[in-house]
């Protein structure tokens, strides 16, 4: 059902509970998990949508969570405010990027759940409930990144800012430089990532940092070719190419690496973090500690050399600060990410095995929407306040109303 109102939504879970059947939310069906799959009462809350105050004073927005963040960031422009920091696509609802903790890259500003400063969740009783670090701060603490377990959120409360400028700097880069001057990239930009793509010693960085502007961003034809050509169009080919024909990909892969060029151009926010990905894929994401990152990947890139697998997605490598949200993967620890990818309809079992066995064996949190084999035991290990997680949730949801296989896979009964 798609409720029209917080009171709509309140009454679908009430009734669901009476009929004893399960309720889940599902954002626009990023994850690659089934975290919002249900037999029961499947709830679409896109109609909960648009900012709905503004406080300029406290720096806040609350926005109903079916909000898409595309359409939150052209909203936030047109009030010349914006997030501190946000992940590279913006297609999710705002409940279902926060509660999968969607992240970007950054030194300082984390990942999208670390800016909601207040919350409104729908739980299993049929109330709403009002969280912040005052206000139920223990639910607070863990609803920020709920994996949909603790309740159905209605609307988020973010930190903003007012509207600043961004100048990237897009360079290719060696792999042995790039790991070898990593932690060095961090420290001197806000915001650093780069790709590794497999086969090759090749990998593009990008570097985010402030600037005083004016906007500048690139031509209406340089963006054409690297962004839509190169990016989309070309690698879509590419990528169909070497799913036909395996023995292709490292010849493709190296050709690839090389055809993007340095550029360097500036913008506001939401326009240099985010980027048109239109090649389907199919994705696996860990965060390490950051300190364990680099060796991690040598270790990745030693497996794909020496075996027979065949990849044609870059490998991505991004970092976030430690934060204090329950289950979030940078709970408690600097992190850094790296995330593998295949193309969609090419086998990926192996590839994501071997390189799983590898995140795990560096205390990796897997990403909560993207492909994964860890269940609850692996995650008591690895997050201090898991207990804290689940005996929140045997308080909230006792009959596990907002239960599905994969909770029950994840957090336990």
């Amino acid at each position: 059902m798609a409720p029209t109102t917080v009171g709509e939504l309140r009454e679908a879970v009430r009734r669901a509970a009476e009929e004893g059947l399960r309720v889940k939310a599902v954002g626009t069906g990023h994850s690659f998990t089934a975290a919002a799959a249900t037999d029961g009462v499947l709830i679409r809350p896109q109609a909960l949508r648009g900012i709905t105050s503004i406080d300029r004073t406290a720096g806040t927005v609350t926005v109903a969570a079916g909000t898409v963040l595309k359409d939150l960031n052209v909203a936030l422009a047109r009030e010349s405010l914006s997030l501190t920091n946000m992940g590279d696509i913006m297609e999710q609802t705002v409940a279902g990027a926060t509660s999968t903790g969607t992240h970007g890259t950054g030194r300082d500003s984390a990942s999208i759940a670390a800016q909601i400063r207040a919350l409104e969740l729908v739980t299993a009783d049929g109330r709403l409930l009002a969280c912040s670090e005052k206000e139920n701060p223990e639910v607070f603490a863990a609803a920020r990144l709920g994996i949909g377990a603790l309740g159905i959120v209605t609307s988020v409360t973010f930190a903003v800012e007012p509207l600043f400028f961004l100048t990237a700097r897009e360079e290719p880069m060696g792999f042995e430089r790039v790991t070898a001057e990593f932690d060095e990239h961090v420290a001197e930009n806000e915001h650093f990532e780069f790709y590794w793509f497999p086969h090759t010693g090749n990998c593009n960085t990008k570097r985010n940092n402030r600037s005083q502007g004016p906007a500048a961003p690139p031509g209406a034809v340089s963006a054409w070719v690297e962004d839509e050509l190169l990016s989309n169009g070309l690698f879509q080919v590419v990528n169909s190419l070497g799913r036909a024909v395996p023995a292709t990909i490292p010849a493709i892969a190296r050709v690839a690496s090389r055809a993007l060029s340095a550029r360097t151009y500036t913008d506001i926010p939401y326009r240099v973090f985010t980027s048109p990905r239109r090649v389907r894929f199919v994705e696996m994401e860990y965060a390490l500690p950051r300190e364990h990152v680099v060796e991690a990947l040598r270790e990745l890139k030693a497996m794909v050399d020496r075996s027979p697998l065949r990849v044609s997605f870059p490998v991505e490598v991004r970092t976030a600060p430690a934060d204090d949200i329950t289950l979030s993967t940078a709970s408690g620890r600097e992190t850094a990410y790296i995330a593998v990818h295949m193309y969609r309809g090419t086998p990926y079992q192996a590839y994501f095995t071997a390189a799983e066995r590898i995140f795990t064996a560096h205390e990796g949190r897997p990403h909560w929407g993207k492909v994964h084999t860890r269940d609850a035991e692996y995650f008591a290990r690895v997050y201090p306040r898991f207990g804290e997680f689940t005996a929140l949730r045997d308080r909230l949801d006792p009959d596990r109303l907002f239960g599905n296989d994969y909770l029950r896979r994840v957090l336990g009964a």
